[in-house]
């Protein structure tokens, strides 16, 4: 996973947005409060420049056996994280033991206009200096947030219909999307998720999911497939494989797909420089895929 995140592309664009922000952060800062005095608007906390802000952690709750819901609060009650669609946002911190300071990108999963608190689902990893970190964590201690991530530009409606494909943590880009699409009553996008997993326990956000699936019938539709269920699973056995995408995904010109999980999963469906992958294989084009 470390090797994931040290690569991804999400970190690499935050690096880079920390690194142009730092030297003109205080003139942001000032500008900022500035143009936030004279307006009855919420503050944005996250908004177009850096942040370099502490937060408060409210409280932990933990999901299952190595995962923690994590609560923190922005700077005023009324205040708002400023964030948009698929964006996440680049965490510092200097764990003890740690000869250096680990910088790691998180997406949230709290409303993005919801004022007063940012949430993230957070899985922790065996060799995670920054999960691990976050997992000890307890309310009253703080965490500090370097800058935003913007991800893919999110038009409502661009899309007919979108797949979203996600493997283990790789659920939360996915599920921000597909919130802020459906509270959207502008945006008409279907959406089809497909979410793999290796135990039942890992089904995360199954609640949210079938909440949406009941509220927008032929809309909203979520499959599941788990690699190691348990006797009596509700759930698929298996792995998102041709075979699966075959039978629920869309494959038309107009369906955009969005993948976010571990490096062998994303390889197969995305391919490789050497290899093509699965979506091409079912005649996705390489516009209509976008990696997390």
């Amino acid at each position: 996973m470390s090797s994931r995140i040290l690569f991804s592309p999400r970190l690499a664009r935050g690096m880079a947005s920390a690194t142009v922000a730092g030297t003109g952060v205080l003139l942001y800062m000032y500008t900022r409060n500035v143009a936030q005095a004279d307006s009855a608007a919420p503050r944005q906390v996250f908004g177009a420049g850096p942040a370099f802000l502490s937060l408060q952690l409210e409280s932990a709750e933990t999901v299952n056996h190595n995962t923690k819901r994590l609560r923190f609060k922005l700077p005023e009650v009324d205040s708002v994280s400023g964030l948009t669609l698929t964006s996440a946002l680049l965490t510092f911190s200097w764990p003890n033991g740690s000869a250096l300071p680990v910088l790691r990108p998180y997406t949230p999963i709290s409303a993005l206009d919801e004022p007063g608190v940012l949430e993230f689902l957070v899985k922790k990893y065996p060799d995670g200096k920054q999960s691990t970190h976050l997992h000890s964590l307890q309310p009253g201690d703080s965490l500090r947030f370097v800058t935003r991530i913007p991800g893919y530009r999110w038009q409502p409606n661009k899309h007919p219909q979108i797949v979203l494909i996600a493997g283990g943590a790789g659920i939360t880009p996915a599920y921000q999307l597909i919130r802020g699409i459906l509270q959207n009553a502008q945006d008409h996008t279907r959406i089809t998720l497909v979410f793999g997993v290796n135990t039942d326990a890992d089904v995360l956000l199954r609640k949210e999911f079938d909440e949406y699936e009941a509220r927008f019938p032929g809309r909203f539709k979520a499959v599941y497939t788990v690699s190691q269920p348990v006797d009596g699973s509700p759930f698929r056995r298996g792995y998102v494989s041709k075979e699966l995408l075959e039978e629920v995904a869309p494959t038309s010109g107009d369906c955009k797909v969005f993948v976010c999980g571990p490096p062998s999963m994303e390889n197969a469906l995305v391919g490789t420089w050497r290899k093509s992958g699965i979506l091409t294989e079912l005649g996705f084009q390489k516009d209509q895929i976008h990696k997390f």
